[in-house]
C-alpha cells in the first residue's frame, strides 16, 4: 500500500483533482438543467437519436483508425481524407443521377451505386496511401509515418481543393429519405437518421462478425500480436496489411456518404472535424480495440449531442451546443485521467527484442 502512495505525483495529483472539478461541474449542471424541466422527454429523445446517428459516423471512421494502429502500430491522420474522398465522388454521382431524374425513380439502386462509387474510391485511396506512402517507412521509427501521414492528409485536402475548388458543395435532397416516422405518438425520428443507425450497425456487425470468424480475421489478429511470428506461420503479412486499409477504406467510405446524406455539405476540408472526433472516439474505446472504436464513436456522438444541453444549460451558459467540441474532448480528457487505457483498453503488442 505504501508503495503505491509513494508512486503518486504531484502530476497524478494535479490530474486527478481537475478531473474531480469538471465531475463536479457535470454532475452539478446535469442536476440544475433536469430540475428546471425546460426539455421535455421528447426533446430528450431527439438529442439521443442525433447522438447516435452522428456517433455510427465516428464509429465507422474510427474503425479505419483502429484498425491500422492494431497492424502496424501507427496513426493514420490521413484516413479522414480517405473519407472525404468517398464523400466527394460520391457527390458527382448523386448529382447526375438527380439532374436525370432516376434518383427519385430509383432511389434505392441509386443509394447503392452510390455507396459502392463512394467505396471503390475511398478504398482506391487508402490502397495507394499504404502502397506509396507508408509501406517503404514500415521499418522506420514511429515518428517517420507519423509525420509522413500528416503530410499525406495535407496532399489529398490540397489536391481535392484544386481539382473541384474550394466552395462548399450541397447533396441534392432525396426524396424517399425526407420526412419522419412517428413512435408511440409523440417520439419522432428522421428517416435519414434510421438510414444512417441502422446501415452503420449491420456494417460494424458483419465487420465484427469478419475479424473473429474468418481466416482473414483471423490472420489480422495474429499479424497485429507479432508480425514476423505470423510471417513465420506461412502469414503473408504485406497482404494483410493491404486488406486492413481496404477494410478500413471501405468503412470510411461508407461513413462519407451516411455524413453527406445526413448534413448535405461537403469541401476539401470536410475531413479534418470529424476525423478527430473519429480518433477521438479511438482513443475513447481503446486504440487497437475494434468493439471499443464502435463503442467510443457512438459515446462520442451521444455525448456530444446531450451534453451541451445537459451539462451547461442549467449553468446558464449561452447557446450551449456551439460548445459541443469542448463537451467532447473535456470527456475525453476524463476518460483518460480515470482510465487511460480507454473505455474497453488497449491491444498491447509483445514487446520486441
Amino acid at each position: 500500500m505504501l508503495r503505491r502512495f509513494e508512486r503518486i505525483t504531484l502530476t497524478d495529483v494535479f490530474m486527478w483533482l481537475v478531473g474531480g472539478a469538471i465531475l463536479t461541474l457535470v454532475i452539478v449542471g446535469s442536476y440544475l438543467t433536469l430540475r428546471q424541466g425546460t426539455y421535455s422527454a421528447r426533446h430528450w429523445f431527439d438529442f439521443i437519436v442525433f447522438g447516435l446517428a452522428q456517433g455510427s459516423v465516428y464509429a465507422l471512421i474510427a474503425l479505419g483508425y483502429t484498425l491500422v494502429y492494431g497492424i502496424l502500430r501507427m496513426i493514420n491522420f490521413a484516413h479522414s481524407e480517405v473519407f472525404m474522398g468517398g464523400a466527394y465522388l460520391g457527390y458527382f454521382v448523386i448529382v447526375a443521377f438527380n439532374k436525370s431524374g432516376f434518383l427519385d425513380a430509383n432511389p434505392l439502386i441509386s443509394i447503392l451505386v452510390i455507396f459502392i462509387v463512394a467505396i471503390l474510391t475511398s478504398v482506391a485511396i487508402a490502397v495507394l496511401l499504404e502502397r506509396i506512402a507508408y509501406r517503404p517507412l514500415r521499418r522506420a521509427p514511429r515518428l517517420v509515418p507519423l509525420i509522413t501521414a500528416i503530410g499525406a492528409s495535407f496532399f489529398l485536402q490540397e489536391t481535392f481543393r484544386t481539382l473541384f475548388g474550394s466552395a462548399s458543395k450541397g447533396y441534392p435532397d432525396v426524396t424517399a429519405l425526407q420526412g419522419t416516422w412517428t413512435l408511440s405518438g409523440a417520439f419522432i425520428i428522421q428517416k435519414i437518421q434510421v438510414l444512417v443507425i441502422i446501415s452503420a450497425a449491420l456494417m460494424m456487425f458483419l465487420l465484427y462478425l469478419f475479424v473473429m470468424r474468418t481466416k482473414t480475421g483471423k490472420a489480422m489478429r495474429a499479424v497485429s500480436e507479432d508480425k514476423d511470428v505470423a510471417a513465420l506461420m506461412g502469414i503473408d503479412v504485406d497482404a494483410i496489411i493491404v486488406r486492413t486499409f481496404v477494410i478500413g477504406g471501405a468503412l470510411a467510405g461508407a461513413a462519407g456518404i451516411l455524413y453527406s446524406l445526413m448534413f448535405r455539405q461537403i469541401n476539401a476540408y470536410m475531413g479534418f472535424i470529424p476525423g478527430i472526433k473519429a480518433f477521438t472516439a479511438a482513443v475513447l474505446g481503446g486504440i487497437g480495440n475494434v468493439p471499443g472504436a464502435m463503442l467510443g464513436g457512438l459515446f462520442l456522438g451521444i455525448f456530444e449531442s446531450v451534453g451541451p444541453i445537459l451539462f451547461l444549460d442549467g449553468l446558464g451558459v449561452a447557446a450551449p451546443y456551439q460548445l459541443k467540441d469542448v463537451i467532447a474532448f473535456t470527456m475525453l480528457v476524463l476518460v483518460l485521467i480515470f482510465r487511460p487505457t480507454g473505455i474497453l483498453g488497449e491491444r498491447i503488442a509483445r514487446t520486441k527484442a
